[in-house]
């Protein structure tokens, strides 16, 4: 199943200098660290059901320890650490132009969302998604238990 990107979105020109970014990092690339704790199982949801693709997987002792999977432009970087971390608002988020789109083929591909929750008088919930004046978003869990979350600004970008 070759990796096609469904409304995520194109790259961004971004003024660094003003946002005070160091220039060794205003081209730099972004990984996100993901405890797991079934590496076989991990690597099954995200290159299945993100579409990512395997960049490396530890050999020998650690197979089951340490692999990196890119989904879009940016690398998940899976660890099994020797005791289970608790967090509870750090998550990644996957940026795309038309949450909809995304959401259903992910439900495709056997992801399950999380319903989602008026945070607001003005706040639409549509299955899953949540719809606020600034943008849209629904939560799903990896494989492992982790919060992911699928963003759409609005209007989209």
């Amino acid at each position: 199943m070759g990796q096609r990107e469904v409304g995520f979105l194109p790259e961004v020109e971004i003024n660094t200098a003003r946002l005070g970014i160091l220039p060794m990092f205003s081209k730099s690339g972004y990984a996100t660290i993901v405890p797991v704790r079934n590496m076989s199982r991990a690597l099954k949801f995200y290159t299945e059901a993100l579409g990512g693709k395997l960049v490396y997987r530890g050999e020998g002792d650690m197979k089951d320890y340490w692999a990196s999977v890119k989904v879009g432009r940016e690398e998940f970087w899976l660890t099994a650490p020797e005791k289970r971390e608790k967090r509870d608002l750090a998550y990644s988020v996957f940026l795309v132009k038309d949450i909809r789109a995304a959401v259903k083929e992910l439900q495709g591909r056997g992801v399950k969302f999380q319903l989602a929750e008026k945070m607001s008088e003005e706040t639409k919930v549509e299955g899953p998604i949540a719809h606020e004046k600034f943008g849209a978003a629904a939560f799903l869990k990896d494989s492992e238990g982790n919060l992911l979350m699928v963003w759409q600004n609005n209007p989209p970008m």
